[in-house]
């Protein structure tokens, strides 16, 4: 029941789509990651919180089959995880992920919601709390911890690329 009540809550907070998943400007990223505290708090079981982390995953589209290259695809994950970045006008990175496994969709999903549209220096001065505080790290067999810590290496890589860009 709490599931329900919760993703019912999800769907009409985030229903706009996912353009707007990750576009609350007005959210810092610890904003948003206390966000997804309080949310997760709300589940006591983890099952609860798989399905709740499927269903964030399930939010994301595909990425083209043309993106879905060697140069994309994120070494150290058990599953096949692709993240592509591309730098916008207001010099903030937008990223594009997807996954071949639906918890890992989901848990790049979660990443997304917190670093997707952020500045390089945003993202690396990053401390990204709530991976520990909703318990997800101790959840994961020790190939999704690892998968886990290699997304977060190669979004932190792609904004020190772009911060290098602009400091040349």
């Amino acid at each position: 029941m709490r599931i329900r009540i919760f993703i019912a809550k999800f769907a009409n907070h985030w229903g706009r789509g996912w353009n707007n998943l990750r576009n609350d400007t007005d959210m810092t990223i610890n904003e948003v990651q206390d966000e997804i505290i309080d949310e997760m708090a709300g589940m006591d079981d983890w099952l609860d919180r798989y399905a709740y982390i499927i269903d964030l995953g399930n939010t994301l589209p595909p990425i083209p089959e043309d993106m879905k290259t060697p140069t994309n695809l994120i070494e150290g994950c058990q599953s096949r995880v692709w993240i592509d970045a591309k730098e916008d006008g207001d010099r903030k990175i937008h990223f594009e992920a997807d996954s071949d496994a639906m918890i890992v969709k989901g848990i790049v999903a979660l990443l997304m919601r917190v670093l997707n549209d952020r500045t390089p220096d945003e993202i690396l001065e990053a401390d990204l709390y709530f991976i520990d505080r909703i318990g997800l790290s101790e959840h994961l067999s020790p190939t999704r911890s690892n998968g886990l810590v290699a997304m977060v290496k190669q979004i932190r890589n792609y904004a020190k690329a772009f911060k290098l860009i602009h400091n040349s």
